[in-house]
């Protein structure tokens, strides 16, 4: 385990601590980045995601590969069960936990993005799959929350081959009877279209930050990547408005954001864009992403670094590694029996991880 003194009750200075650790490994030799993940019956469920075959990279001709399979795991020093199937192989949607069952919404696979929406649920030992309203179009890399039994959903990609993120923002009220459930289109936030942002709830509000927006330069027929460190925030019945700017990008960061209390809301790494134009050159060389903690107190409109995330580089970590344990993006971010769990994803270009990190906050008294 690893500890961090971070500050009671979230405070960057003080007596609390966090307390790092890793559950039993996801039984992949791989594992998945842009998996679906939430709890049912006190079961944390991974679903689906993409990885590269082991051994395999893009750049040596390696093609990724979609997932269906659907694994549970019953306490963090137990033995993951793959329990069902996904009705098709699909990745990097949006999924959140909500009465003791997993909604999950749009995604994509090698050649298409969908509008699909699920709910699953785990019981008797059986995945339960039910089909929810479709997405008002198909989505994937979006993100979302769930604000008092609301369902919102921000930015993404509607096709694999658009040159522009999606500049749209859904909702869909769990709170109404299930025949009524209808997804509403609402005013988009008043910056960049984006993809690979980072959702999270915190005073009664929705909160959109970072990501990347596409652009294709001229001359040029690839859309290329703006990381984007601003941040907004949407509270119904009062619309958005613009909050202080992140210190750096956190694209792809596990989403949504962990609110710690009713003040403060942690983003935990993320990629901030400047190795994005030297990943083919470095390869295996690349040092993965940050592992930063970022705090963003509303009171005072500020973010501040709060700690780090758990890493532990071992020997050649280019060619092994799964040996080490990396700070993960492209994952999506779970509360399980109290502690924050982050669930494999994507630890450098083109490599993915089977660990699951899990951290605990405690605080110490006075």
């Amino acid at each position: 385990m690893m500890a961090l003194t971070i500050g009671q009750g979230c405070q960057p200075a003080g007596s609390a601590r966090i307390t790092w650790e890793q559950a039993t490994q996801v039984p992949d030799a791989v594992g998945f980045a842009g998996a679906y993940a939430g709890v049912s019956n006190g079961h944390l469920l991974v679903a689906g995601g993409a990885n590269f075959p082991e051994g395999t990279r893009p750049w040596s001709g390696g093609t990724k590969q979609w997932s269906d399979k659907v694994f549970a795991l019953a306490e963090k020093d137990g033995e993951w069960k793959e329990v069902g199937r996904l009705p098709r192989p699909m990745g990097y949607g949006v999924s959140v936990t909500w009465q003791d069952q997993i909604i999950i919404l749009g995604g994509a696979d090698q050649s298409t993005h969908y509008a699909d929406a699920y709910l699953l649920r785990y019981e008797a030992g059986k995945l339960i799959t039910e089909r929810l309203p479709d997405l008002p179009a198909p989505n994937a890399n979006a993100c979302g929350a769930l604000l008092d039994g609301v369902l919102y959903v921000a930015g993404g990609l509607t096709h694999p081959a658009d040159t522009s993120a999606a500049l749209t923002f859904w909702s869909l009220d769990l709170n109404r009877p299930r025949t009524e459930w209808k997804w509403s289109v609402l005013e988009s936030w008043p910056g960049p279209s984006r993809m690979l942002s980072v959702a999270g709830v915190l005073d009664n509000a929705f909160y959109l930050m970072s990501g990347v927006a596409l652009h294709v330069p001229e001359g040029d027929s690839l859309a290329r990547r703006t990381y984007l460190n601003d941040a907004y925030r949407y509270a119904p019945g009062r619309g958005w408005e613009r909050i202080a700017d992140l210190p750096h990008a956190v694209a792809a960061a596990p989403s949504p954001g962990f609110s710690c209390n009713a003040d403060k809301l942690w983003l935990f790494g993320g990629d901030d864009g400047s190795l994005a134009d030297r990943s083919s050159a470095l390869q295996d060389r690349h040092p993965g992403f940050r592992k930063d903690i970022l705090s963003y107190e509303a009171g005072s409109d500020s973010w501040q670094a709060v700690g780090e995330m758990l890493t532990d580089k071992q020997p050649d970590p280019e060619n092994r590694p799964n040996a080490s344990t990396w700070a993960p993006v492209t994952t999506p971010l779970v509360i399980w029996n109290g502690q924050v769990v982050l669930p494999m994803g994507e630890v450098r270009p083109g490599v993915r991880t089977n660990r699951v990190l899990m951290a605990t906050l405690n605080k110490q008294q006075p």
